[in-house]
């Protein structure tokens, strides 16, 4: 302010008023600019606010835009028989208000993320959603009005997420099918029967996963960990690539994880040695297994990208954080004693959720009490 009273601008009684020797015009397309007469130069800001501002909307009933000989704009009242050089649009002028990209830390949960979205007309499938970030993610979608679908192998786990859903929101449109990823043959039989449902699909979010599981072979022959990580994954990707295409635009997230860094994939030629994604037990350690198949995850999202991405379908391999504590190491006393000993250190997913819960509420009560204010009124 000690700057604007030494150039003499502190003198009016608005902070919008002009000071002396300044102009206030419009481009033809609605933006103000002020122009300095003592100095012989125009700026978009405001000489005291600094701020920058256009005219809202289209010009009053009567009124009319036209050029001068020399390229100025001024406006014609036709109905009152004047013209001025001053837009009439300016006394109804809104600032040019920047917003600025959210920031998120540890304490943000999913419902904040999602905060202002409208995803009505979106139909999202996530795999593994009854539990873990899985559930939390299906729950957001769902509470912001997308059709979610969580495909699970335990259907009594997911009728029960299912219905912790509904609790919160009886009009939620989510629901639960079959899938059990360590079956190629159950994955074919789901994609068969949402292809049945005759529904878009927007959003495909390949989230299940196992760590730290025993070896043992699948029903198809493969090592459960490659097969249930990645393999399962990218046969549910194949069978629904067409959906994904005609529902476009549409994504497909993997959920990676960093361990994908700490792999043996490459021989020594620099060659993807194909025998290590499915090892024979005596080979088999269970955290390699799992950082093999992350790897694969990064390696197929970015190659689904290229191939998709002009059909208007992009992919996104995505590491969800250290932070959050879920059960995914159930299978290793070693690795449950690990994270029992971190935990104290990480982001609850029970207390996310029942922190998003409390917002989410606390908005709807708001709303509402406007609403029955209104009908009171």
């Amino acid at each position: 302010m000690a700057a604007l009273k030494y150039a003499g601008m502190d003198d009016t009684d608005s902070e919008d008023e002009l000071p002396p020797g300044w102009e206030e015009r419009s481009t033809k397309d609605g933006w103000v600019y002020y122009a300095n007469h003592e100095e012989m130069k125009t700026q978009w800001e405001h000489p005291k606010t600094g701020k920058k501002k256009r005219c809202a909307g289209d010009l009053p009933y009567g009124w009319e835009q036209e050029t001068d000989d020399k390229g100025q704009i001024f406006y014609v009242d036709h109905i009152n028989k004047r013209k001025t050089y001053f837009d009439p649009r300016q006394a109804f002028t809104i600032e040019d208000v920047q917003v600025k990209p959210k920031r998120y830390d540890g304490n943000t949960a999913a419902l904040d993320v999602l905060q202002g979205h409208d995803l009505s007309d979106k139909v999202i499938i996530i795999t593994g959603g009854n539990s873990g970030i899985g559930f939390e993610t299906a729950r957001s979608f769902a509470l912001h009005g997308a059709h979610v679908i969580l495909a699970c192998r335990n259907k009594a786990r997911s009728s029960k997420a299912v219905n912790r859903i509904l609790e919160e929101w009886h009009k939620a449109r989510v629901e639960a099918m079959t899938l059990d990823l360590a079956s190629l043959r159950s994955v074919r039989e789901f994609a068969e029967a949402f292809k049945a449902k005759k529904l878009p699909l927007h959003i495909l979010v390949c989230n299940a996963a196992v760590c730290t599981q025993p070896w043992r072979l699948t029903e198809d022959g493969l090592e459960s960990t490659f097969q249930i990580c990645h393999l399962g994954h990218f046969y549910l990707v194949q069978l629904l690539q067409n959906v994904l295409r005609r529902s476009a635009p549409a994504r497909v997230v993997v959920l990676s994880s960093e361990s994908h860094r700490f792999t043996d994939l490459v021989d020594s030629c620099g060659k993807v040695d194909l025998s290590l994604l499915s090892p024979p037990q005596k080979e088999y350690w269970s955290m390699l297994a799992y950082n093999r198949a992350k790897l694969c995850n990064i390696l197929f999202s970015n190659e689904l990208h290229r191939r998709l991405s002009p059909h208007g379908v992009t992919s996104n391999a995505v590491h969800p954080g250290n932070m959050m504590y879920t059960s995914i190491h159930r299978s290793w006393w070693l690795m449950t004693f690990l994270f029992n000993l971190a935990r104290p250190f990480t982001k609850s997913m029970l207390d996310s959720i029942l922190v998003a819960r409390a917002r989410w509420l606390l908005s709807r009560e708001t709303v509402n009490g406007r609403a029955q204010g209104l009908r009171t009124a």
